[in-house]
C-alpha cells in the first residue's frame, strides 16, 4: 500500500503517515510508532490489510493535496483518528475547514512542534483505544458471525449467508419492516471478500427527491445552486466495499436508470461532470414491498429488478420464528440492564404473551417493548402489562402454549427412558443434554 513499512517497529501501534516533507517524516519516525508512510494519497493506497491495523493517521493538507481523495480516504476509514498537519494560510480555505470539521480528530499547524505533536498523537491513540468496539462483542441481533436465532427458518438463513461469502454477486433482501434486513446485509458484508472495505447504507426512501442523484453519485462544485464544493457520493464512498440500498422500491424511476447504468458499466459520473469514475462496489438491496407487483404497475424498472435480484434472501417475520421471540427478548433485556446487575426477568405470563402475540412490527417492535418494560416494570418480573401486551386467549385446544410445550417435553423424556431401558447416560446422549440438566428435567416432570 505504501512506500515502506519499518518491520522493526511492528511491536508499537501503527501510524498511517501521508506527508511529502522528508524532514518531518524523519522526526515523526523517531516517535514510538510503527510508521506506514506514503508521500501522496491515491486510490492504490487503500489497502485494507494495512489499514485494519491503523488507529491513528497523519495527513498533510497543502497545495499539493488532492482534497477529494483525502475526503474519500478518511471517510472510508472513519474509525481511524485522523490528525492533519496544515499550513496556517490554508486554514482560511473552505475545503480545508470542511475536511477538518467533519473528518479530523485534531490538526497541527506547520511548521510542527514535535513535542506537542507527539502529545497530540498519543492522546488520539488513547481516544481510539477507548472508542474501539470490543472485537468479540455480539451485536444486538448477531452472534458469532451469524444471525441470532435457533428456529429452522433462521438456521436456513444462516446457511445461505455462509454460502454467499464465496461470491460477490448482487443480493436482494426481502422481508417485512423491522425484521432486520440491514443486519443481514451487514453480515453479508462481514463475510465477503470486501469485508475490510466500507459498508455504506443508504435509505432510498429518506432521500429528498431533488437531491437523490447528488447523494448517490456526488456532484462537482457549481453543478447547481448551493453546490459550493465538490461532494463525494454514497456510491463512490463504498469503493472496495458494499453499498446497501435499503427500501430500493422507493427509488424514483429517473434515478433507477442511473443506478442501472452503474450496475452495467461499474462507472459513475458526478453531477456536473463528464468524467467517468470506475468503482469496485458490491450492491446489496433490500425492500419490504412486492417488487414484482411494482414492476407490473410500472413503478419499478424490470431491467433493474433483474440486475438486483441475482440472489434473493428472505428474512422471515418474527411470528414465524417460534421460541426465537424469547431468545431475542432475553438478549434485549440483558443489554438493557448492562451494569445494573440484571435484576429483572420475564414472568411466565409474559413469556406466554410474547409467544402468542403476532408482532406486526417484528424484531424492532420487540426491542421497543422490552426497553419500555424494563423501565416501567414495578416488580422483579416483567408482566404482560409492562410489555403492553394482553395475555391472549388460550390456543384453540383450550391449553396455553407453555402447557403444550411442557407436555411435549415430558413425552420426549418418557420415550427416551423407555428406549434406553432407564439408562440415564444413554438418555442424556440421545437428547443432547448434560446429566445435570437431565436430572433437573426428570425431577421437574416427576419421572425419577
Amino acid at each position: 500500500m505504501g512506500d515502506n513499512m519499518d518491520e522493526r517497529r511492528q511491536k508499537g501501534p501503527i501510524l498511517f503517515l501521508c506527508h511529502s516533507d522528508s524532514e518531518i517524516v524523519n522526526e515523526i519516525s523517531k516517535m514510538e510508532w510503527g510508521i506506514h508512510h506514503i508521500k501522496y494519497l491515491t486510490h492504490s493506497h487503500s489497502d485494507p490489510s494495512v489499514m485494519k491495523e491503523v488507529q491513528v493517521g497523519v495527513v498533510e493538507l497543502s497545495e499539493v493535496t488532492n482534497m477529494d481523495m483525502v475526503e474519500l480516504f478518511v471517510r472510508t476509514y472513519a474509525s481511524v483518528f485522523w490528525v492533519a498537519i496544515v499550513s496556517k494560510p490554508y486554514l482560511s480555505s473552505d475545503a480545508v475547514r470542511y475536511l477538518l470539521k467533519n473528518y479530523f480528530y485534531d490538526f497541527h499547524t506547520s511548521p510542527p512542534d514535535f513535542t506537542r505533536l507527539q502529545y497530540m498523537l498519543g492522546h488520539a491513540l488513547g481516544m481510539a483505544k477507548l472508542c474501539a468496539s470490543p472485537k468479540h462483542t455480539d451485536t444486538v441481533f448477531g452472534i458469532n458471525h451469524g444471525i441470532l436465532g435457533q428456529s429452522q427458518c433462521m438456521e436456513h438463513l444462516n446457511q445461505q449467508l455462509k454460502k454467499l461469502s464465496r461470491c460477490q454477486l448482487p443480493v436482494l433482501i426481502t422481508g417485512e419492516s423491522g425484521t432486520g434486513k440491514e443486519l443481514v446485509a451487514q453480515e453479508l458484508h462481514k463475510g465477503s471478500e470486501c469485508a475490510q472495505g466500507p459498508f455504506i447504507p443508504v435509505n432510498c426512501g429518506a432521500l429528498p427527491a431533488q437531491l437523490v442523484q447528488s447523494e448517490l453519485f456526488g456532484h462537482e462544485k457549481g453543478a447547481f445552486t448551493g453546490a459550493t464544493q465538490r461532494k463525494i457520493g454514497r456510491v463512490e464512498a463504498a469503493h472496495n466495499g458494499s453499498l446497501f440500498l435499503d427500501e430500493i422500491g422507493d427509488l424514483p424511476l429517473e434515478e433507477q436508470v442511473n443506478l442501472l447504468r452503474f450496475l452495467q458499466e461499474k462507472t459513475i459520473e458526478r453531477v456536473g461532470s463528464h468524467q467517468s469514475i470506475h468503482l469496485n462496489v458490491r450492491i446489496i438491496a433490500a425492500t419490504h414491498v412486492d417488487l414484482e407487483k411494482a414492476v407490473q404497475e410500472g413503478r419499478f424498472r424490470e431491467d433493474l429488478y433483474f440486475r438486483l435480484n441475482v440472489i434473493r434472501l428472505k428474512v422471515p417475520p418474527l411470528r414465524q420464528r417460534g421460541d426465537d421471540v424469547l431468545l431475542l427478548a432475553r438478549r434485549f433485556l440483558q443489554q438493557q440492564q448492562e451494569g445494573e446487575g440484571g435484576r429483572l426477568d420475564f414472568s411466565e405470563q409474559a413469556e406466554v404473551a410474547m409467544l402468542q402475540y403476532r408482532w406486526p412490527g417484528n424484531v424492532r417492535e420487540l426491542l421497543n417493548r422490552v426497553q419500555r418494560a424494563s423501565v416501567m416494570a414495578s416488580g422483579r418480573y416483567i408482566q404482560p402489562v409492562d410489555l403492553e401486551i394482553e395475555a391472549g386467549p388460550p390456543s384453540t385446544d383450550g391449553e396455553c402454549l407453555k402447557t403444550i410445550r411442557e407436555e411435549a417435553e415430558r413425552e420426549a423424556l418418557s420415550r427416551a427412558l423407555t428406549e434406553s431401558h432407564g439408562k440415564v447416560s444413554s438418555v442424556a446422549k440421545q437428547l443432547n443434554v448434560s446429566r445435570a440438566t437431565l436430572y433437573r428435567l426428570l425431577d421437574k416432570h416427576s419421572l425419577l
